[in-house]
């Protein structure tokens, strides 16, 4: 349950019943908002509508201020008092036995508090590294945050594929294909390996020339052409499973894997070009010298140009390079309508850092494609910088120039990573130290909520007492603390994070509304040991009923929080 929503609703229902006695005639009522107040106003939910309607009907605030508050004292039951604040606000108190209803209503169904119920088709592709090595600390930020929106948007009833697109087509994979098969020529006759900056060098290159050995001694290497198919199949699959693993202890596992090679096959790309040719988005002409490039020294070639200027784009884009083969574009392009022609209600693309400039021009291509009928959203992830008691930390780069994701789980617990990897917005640079995550205090974000979900455990033990057990009430009132009304209103907040999050790809919101949520617990645990009236338990006994609600409701939405982070919530710490 949303309260927002269904008092924004209630008291747009009121005004609209009761036009004639507010003096006013057909409402407009974009712009409202209901929302928490600021906590110095010690409300539980503040509507602008007054400040809305007196500018747009041109009346006295405050005369209109006093009549609208009578009016939805008077008829919506659940309001105890209105107070009108500001430049006009209205900061609404709902009656004890109301929240009491409410609280009920979300722990009925509290696994689902907060989903915005939606039933669409959504296709999120993330991570797609190149399957020409390891998966390194650069691809790390990018995998949490798909896995994290697609986790979000499962929680909101859609059906999600989390797709990764096999880049095994072109020029690097034939290199990576040449590494591993001048690996295997010096494991198997003693050969000198090449050093040339088109190969990869790293120790990875000489485990995938073993385990292709080991399975297949046999192999003929005599001729590189001749064995190409093969081995690039072979090669291809160890390190796509090394990928898989590796993704997998992040607690990351995709539904689906497209290979560009099969699109380059089966023709995507030129089925492709022909459906924009017939749209007349596409033109067979020159393109403009690169910023920076004399018109000198720049060679003048008619190729076929995507016009995506058209849609938005800064500049028109090749589909051919200067031999006539595609460009990476135009087989992106291809992709991208190969995924429209899934019928999905909704594209999502996670980039790296390197690909910012590259979202105007793949939107522009989907536009065209699907005739606006099919959404892109793309989200960068900016880059991550690992530090280590305040220096820059560096591991052993076995895999060559970089620092691999297997190497960074030996260092920190998945559930760490995962946490502190959305602790910034991503589209900012995160620092992740590693000191800081294994501290035990509230410096330490992803600590400070497994320990309120910890704590919030024990005291149902102590008790004796089923946490998703119904809380009877003795007299069935209930007369909150101005503690627990904090976490109360925090926790009314929830539904509104999500649909942020979710709207706006921009899951780290739940991380800080996490922290937020457990730092007031964590209040309340130490002010009862300050008060004994704010105390939970006293000589081993509850103290008041009201407490174990407040934490019944809060569990449930740091478990929700958690689950769509893909983080664990230990019962003991």
């Amino acid at each position: 349950m949303n309260i927002f929503n269904f008092y924004q609703k209630k008291i747009i229902e009121t005004i609209k019943k009761n036009k004639r006695s507010l003096k006013i005639s057909e409402v407009n009522f974009n712009g409202m908002q209901v929302e928490l107040a600021p906590e110095k106003f010690n409300c539980d939910i503040s509507t602008n509508i007054v400040m809305l309607l007196t500018k747009r009907y041109k009346k006295d605030l405050q005369t209109f201020a006093h009549d609208l508050k009578n009016l939805l004292i008077k008829q919506i039951k659940d309001f105890q008092n209105i107070e009108i604040a500001g430049s006009g606000f209205l900061n609404i108190t709902l009656k004890e036995k109301s929240l009491l209803k409410i609280i009920e209503q979300i722990l009925k169904n509290k696994d689902k508090y907060g989903s915005l119920k939606q039933n669409k088709k959504i296709n999120i592709e993330f991570v797609s590294a190149n399957p020409t090595g390891p998966m390194h600390v650069g691809h790390c930020r990018g995998a949490v945050l798909g896995d994290v929106i697609s986790n979000l948007f499962l929680f909101n009833g859609n059906k999600v594929i989390k797709e990764y697109y096999v880049n095994d087509y072109g020029v690097q994979i034939n290199n990576f294909v040449k590494s591993v098969y001048l690996r295997i020529r010096e494991i198997k006759y003693k050969e000198s390996f090449q050093n040339s900056p088109d190969l990869y060098p790293g120790d990875y290159i000489i485990d995938i020339a073993k385990n292709i050995l080991k399975s297949h001694p046999k192999l003929n290497v005599d001729n590189y052409e001749n064995c190409f198919n093969e081995l690039k199949n072979k090669s291809l699959k160890l390190s796509l499973d090394s990928i898989k693993k590796d993704l997998k202890s992040l607690g990351i596992v995709h539904n689906n894997f497209v290979s560009e090679t099969y699109l380059v096959n089966e023709d995507f790309v030129s089925k492709t070009i022909n459906l924009l040719k017939k749209g007349s988005h596409i033109e067979e002409g020159f393109l403009q010298p690169p910023k920076g490039t004399e018109n000198k020294n720049w060679k003048k070639i008619k190729r076929l140009i995507f016009k995506s200027t058209k849609f938005g784009d800064d500049n028109d884009r090749a589909l051919q390079k200067n031999d006539g083969s595609w460009t990476y574009f135009a087989n992106d392009v291809g992709y991208h309508n190969f995924k429209i022609s899934k019928k999905y209600d909704l594209l999502i693309n996670i980039l790296g850092a390197d690909h910012t400039g590259y979202i105007k021009r793949i939107t522009a291509a989907v536009e065209a494609i699907s005739n606006g009928k099919t959404k892109l959203n793309c989200k960068v992830s900016q880059l991550v910088k690992l530090f280590k008691d305040g220096k820059p930390f560096k591991m052993s780069k076995r895999a060559g120039d970089f620092v691999t994701l297997n190497e960074f789980l030996n260092e920190v617990d998945k559930d760490a990573i995962r946490f502190m990897m959305l602790n910034r917005s991503s589209d900012v640079e995160l620092e992740f130290d590693f000191a800081k995550v294994i501290e035990k205090t509230k410096e330490n974000p992803i600590f400070y909520v497994q320990y309120a979900n910890a704590r919030i455990n024990s005291i149902f033990r102590s008790l004796k007492k089923n946490k998703d057990k119904k809380i009877q009430l003795s007299d069935g009132t209930i007369n909150f603390n101005e503690i627990e009304k904090k976490i109360l209103r925090k926790s009314f907040e929830w539904p509104k994070i999500v649909e942020n999050s979710s709207n706006k790809l921009e899951p780290h919101r739940i991380t800080f509304y996490l922290y937020e949520l457990s730092t007031l617990f964590h209040s309340f645990w130490s002010k009862g040991n300050e008060e004994e009236k704010y105390r939970i338990i006293i000589d081993g006994k509850l103290n008041r009923s009201e407490s174990l609600l407040i934490l019944q409701l809060l569990s449930s939405v740091i478990r929700n929080g958690m689950q769509i982070l893909g983080v664990s919530l230990p019962e003991k710490m």
